[in-house]
């Protein structure tokens, strides 16, 4: 179940998760503007980041290593997208996402404009002669 569509559904279903076609075949999910897998098209493969415990591990199994340009920051490579299973491959993705989520923006949010309240002025009386006011705004 390891194809294309199926991770691109699943990537998407994630709350704020974008896609952009990069690096000619490459469709980058992101978070944030910041990406936590990349689907490569023409050659399928997939690329996501992990924790440091999950890296070792996974790069000990056949199909999979350190991801080039990125591997010192942890991202693994999968040379075939069904180098592991789909219920693993899903859990991997959504550490992935909660791993970058944390670091990236967080959306702004739209500030209502508040009318401002002016505070009237008490008018200015002046007392012009004894026994008389006059009245000035």
């Amino acid at each position: 179940m390891n194809t294309t569509e199926a991770i691109r559904k699943f990537c998407l279903d994630f709350p704020q998760a974008t896609e952009k076609l990069q690096w000619d075949d490459n469709l980058c999910f992101k978070i944030g503007g910041k990406i936590f897998v990349i689907l490569g098209l023409d050659n399928p493969r997939l690329c996501f980041k992990c924790s440091p415990e999950t890296f070792a591990e996974l790069t000990e199994r056949e199909d999979i290593r350190p991801a080039p340009y990125l591997g010192r920051y942890k991202w693994v490579l999968l040379e075939r997208l069904d180098a592991v299973p789909w219920n693993e491959l899903r859990e991997l993705i959504q550490q992935s996402y909660e791993m970058v989520s944390t670091k990236a923006p967080k959306p702004k949010k739209k500030k209502e404009k508040s009318k401002e309240k002016r505070r009237r002025k008490p008018p200015l009386i002046i007392e012009s002669r004894p026994g008389e006011k006059a009245v000035v705004s």
